[in-house]
């Protein structure tokens, strides 16, 4: 799935001022529409790891890679082919 943040995104005020940055939960955001869009309603969920090693920022085009397991979802975020985040989203 790809996705975009537009620059006038109401989360985007106060995450660093004049240099905003997308913050992760809007990343995480986008991976859960990702998840259900694909396999369903997802309901209570654990993260036991995800990792942000790039910012994606406002305007950036950005996709989720998912590779499904049973009740358990690894995934990556890239912006032109480098991740900018990871990690693994389990069903509670």
């Amino acid at each position: 799935m790809q996705f975009v943040v537009p620059s006038d995104h109401p989360s985007l005020p106060g995450h660093f001022p004049g240099h905003p940055v997308v913050p992760g939960v809007v990343v995480l955001d986008r991976v859960f529409d990702a998840i259900e869009a694909a396999h369903g309603p997802l309901g209570a969920v654990r993260l036991p790891q995800v990792k942000f090693v790039q910012p994606l920022l406002p305007g950036q085009h950005a996709q989720v890679l998912l590779e499904a397991g049973e009740g358990r979802w690894r995934f990556r975020v890239v912006r032109d082919a480098q991740t900018i985040a990871s990690g693994e989203v389990v069903r509670a």
